[in-house]
């Protein structure tokens, strides 16, 4: 995960007119906001679209960016309310080979592919979305709780219940 200050000095730059610094911001955390889209949204090319929109939207409300803030919890803030509005938008069928996409931007291995093979069969939208949150973007639990706008012990429950039911499902089909 790429450090907050780098963030904040990017955002700091955009704010002064830099827009080179917005090339850099796009290049560190693509892969971040790319997943978190990709995990609401559930479709590839909305996701792409999501992508392009939230730098957009970044450039032009920089200057609602706080120092203080965290800035990738920012940045997905921006992401998840443009996913939302985009779903809204638009009500299409799941991707069948979504996870295919995260894995390209992630260490490609078997167990990350039964993972998250696993992760868009049997879990729900909002445990899918606090999975990747904490394990591919990195965010503490207190973060997540913060982005998606619940309260922390709901974040805690449903990564706790959702990491076990995958633990279950994996034990089940290793044991067939």
């Amino acid at each position: 995960m790429v450090p907050n200050k780098l963030l904040d000095h990017y955002l700091k730059e955009i704010q002064n007119g830099e827009i080179k610094a917005l090339s850099s911001l796009y290049q560190d955390t693509k892969t971040s906001v790319y997943s978190f889209a990709l995990s609401i949204l559930k479709n590839k090319a909305l996701a792409e679209e999501t992508l392009q929109d939230v730098y957009i939207k970044i450039y032009e409300n920089v200057n609602l960016y706080k120092p203080s803030d965290k800035p990738l919890a920012w940045i997905l803030t921006i992401t998840k309310n443009t996913a939302f509005t985009k779903l809204k938008k638009e009500k299409n069928n799941v991707d069948i080979d979504l996870y295919k996409d995260i894995l390209s931007n992630t260490k490609n291995n078997t167990d990350n592919n039964l993972f998250l093979s696993y992760l868009f069969k049997y879990v729900t939208d909002e445990e899918r979305t606090i999975i990747f949150l904490h394990i591919i973007s990195g965010f503490k639990h207190t973060e997540i709780a913060k982005i998606l706008d619940i309260p922390l012990g709901t974040v805690l429950s449903k990564y706790k219940r959702t990491m076990d039911k995958l633990k279950e499902i994996g034990k089940e089909d290793y044991e067939r």
